[in-house]
Formats: structure tokens, sequence, C-alpha cells
């Protein structure tokens, strides 16, 4: 295992000699001192291709050096954030919570992403996009809305993701229900009346049902809530792209935080909400009873790949609000801040507009 850290790219403009940046709007690495423009070029060998990498030889460390490397990281004192920092990089702000990060001394072996999702929204389609979705929060503070349209700029966050594969098949014991129904006889309001009662008849089944996961998606890090990241789904990952460091300049990719294992757990969980559907569709009937299920779990492999977010964490009134945008699609999801102010002049209309509507029908009366 090395102990040399990963190589900073830079890529400098054949005009001027500043550095480019990855523009969404063009799919080119641009200028912004003297405007000039660059296709991404780089050269992507056979081994550099997106491939699947085998799950036990990852957790058995078996990984030759081409998959993985020592990154230089400090985690936000905040958030939990893993920041990853260039070489001559000493202090950032966290781009989760706004809070100042200093780097320390550790280094943290990383599996290497295989894969990215290059952002398709800029930076003001962006924030375009958070601004629509803070107006139709009619509650929100009217300061933040205003804070956050004139405030900094949007982050471009790569965030680290899993993906598993995994062959499955399920043995199962359980029984089906068909649903009959008896006539009976009974008594309403002093008289005898007939209905019908559903009943339901069980019958014991077994069987197998087999299927094929294909990049099921795990988020690798943990600083920003599920709640956020689930709400930014789906993801076109027909459009992922071999990794390459151009389509990173100008933007930040956070380190994995959730190990691979811990995130094929997750993974599990999904792949056994599918397989109990597949069961009970297996078993047909009505309904359906599922006493016992044996899933065997083969040939799993795994990407770690990067996707696109737009971040803005803004400290307002000593309060610290984060907004995520989806870089492809442009799916918003925050924190939902409310105005009590705003709150107060609802609840007063509405007891006004009570008080006229009875008003009203006292004097229809």
């Amino acid at each position: 295992m090395t102990d040399a850290l990963p190589e900073e790219h830079r890529f400098p403009c054949d005009n001027c000699g500043s550095d480019l940046r990855f523009d969404p709007s063009v799919g080119k690495l641009v200028c912004d001192h003297c405007g000039n423009t660059e296709a991404v070029l780089g050269t992507i060998h056979a081994d550099a291709l997106i491939k699947e990498l085998d799950f036990e030889k990852a957790l058995a460390d078996d990984l030759s050096e081409i998959e993985a490397q020592d990154t230089r990281v400090s985690s936000c004192p905040n958030c939990g954030a893993v920041i990853e920092f260039l070489e001559h990089s000493h202090a950032t702000q966290c781009p989760f919570c706004a809070t100042p990060v200093v780097t320390g001394t550790g280094k943290q072996r990383q599996i290497k992403p295989r894969a990215v999702l290059p952002f398709a929204l800029d930076e003001g389609e962006a924030r375009k996009a958070m601004t629509t979705w803070l107006g139709s929060l009619w509650f929100a503070p009217n300061g933040l809305k205003d804070y956050a349209r004139k405030g900094r700029k949007l982050d471009g966050i790569y965030a680290p993701y899993w993906t598993y594969d995994a062959d499955t098949r399920t043995r199962y014991s359980g029984e089906r229900g068909t649903i009959y129904y008896e006539t009976r006889t009974v008594a309403r309001n002093g008289k005898q009346e007939r209905i019908q009662v559903a009943k339901t008849r069980w019958r014991s089944v077994s069987g197998r049902v087999a299927r094929q996961f294909d990049d099921v998606l795990v988020l690798g890090a943990t600083s920003l809530p599920k709640t956020y990241t689930d709400a930014l789904t789906p993801w076109d990952l027909s459009e992922l792209a071999p990794y390459l460091p151009e389509y990173l300049a100008g933007f930040r990719a956070e380190g994995y935080t959730v190990p691979l294992e811990d995130g094929f757990r997750e993974a599990r969980h999904y792949m056994d909400r599918m397989i109990t559907r597949d069961i009970k569709f297996n078993i047909g009937g009505d309904k359906q009873r599922i006493h016992q299920a044996t899933t065997d779990v083969s040939d799993i492999t795994f990407k770690h790949i990067l996707l696109p977010i737009w971040l803005a964490a803004y400290k307002y009134k000593g309060k610290s609000y984060r907004f995520v945008v989806n870089g492809q699609t442009g799916a918003v999801k925050g924190e939902r801040p409310y105005s009590a102010i705003k709150i107060a002049i609802a609840v007063v209309l509405g007891l006004i507009v009570a008080a006229a509507v009875g008003y009203i029908m006292a004097q229809n009366q």
C-alpha cells in the first residue's frame, strides 16, 4: 500500500494559462478569464471503462492499486462530512453546513470512483430551481428567501454513491388466500336481512423466485439526511460516463463515509422488499402469507460513482438552512423554514373568516 497522495489535477487554458472549469451549459471546459473553451479529452483506456468490481475482494482489501488510493481529508466538526483537500490547501468552508474546516494530518484509503454523472445544470439554473422552490413555501421567512437569492453562490458537489449488482434465488413457503362469500341472515331494525359475508380459504403453497438486481443505489455519505437525497431521485444512470478528472474541474467531490459493507446492508433491505413483492405475486390469489423465505445471493459486484448535487448552506439569524438541487434534473429538497409572523397572520385571517361565516349564518337564521 503506497503512502502517495493522489495527483492534483489542473487544467490550464491553452490561451491564457488560467484554470479551466467544466461548464454544464456547454459540456466543455471553459476559461472564465478569456472565454476560451476546450473539449473534455481525457484518454479512456480499456481498464477505465465503467465496470463492476468484485465485492468479496474489496472486503478482503484485495483490490489493485488501480482501484484504490490514499486521500488527504478532514471531517467537518459540525455535520461530519468528509472534505477532501488538495495538496496545497489547508483550510476551507464545509459546503454542507457552512462551518470552517481546517485540514489535519490524516490520510484515508478510499476506493476510486469508476464513473461520474456530469452536471447538466449550471449554477444559475440550479439557483433558479431553488428560488422557485422557496417561493412556493408561503410560510418561509421573506428574509431567508431574499438572503438565499442574494447570498453566496451554490456549491457544485459530486456526492459519493455505491451501486450494487447481485443474483438472488429464493425458496419460500406460505399460504394463498382465496376470498369467498357466505350468505347469512341477520336482524336489523326488527327485520331479517340476508347479507354476504367475506371469508378467506387458505391453502399451503411453496415455490421459488429469482431476480437479478442491477445498480441498486446507496448514498455513500452521512453529511445530508437521507430524506433530502432520496427526494432527489430518480437519477438517469444511463448517462454515467467513465470517471475523468476533467468533469470535476471547478467542483468539489465528497469522500464516502459509508463503508462498502454497510452500504450493501442497505441495498439488501431494498432487495428483500423486492423479493417479498415477487413472492406475493408468485403465490397469487387474493391474499398471501409468507411463512419462510431463504435467499441465496451470488455474483455480488459494485461500483463507486459520483452524482452531481448543487448545495446551498446558509446561516440566517443564527440557524443553518440547507438546500440541495439535483444537478441532472433540477429537483429540489431542503429544510423547511417557517415564519412565526406569517403563521400568526394566517391564524388571525382564519379567525376573521370563521367569524364572518358565523355572522352570516346567524343573520340568515
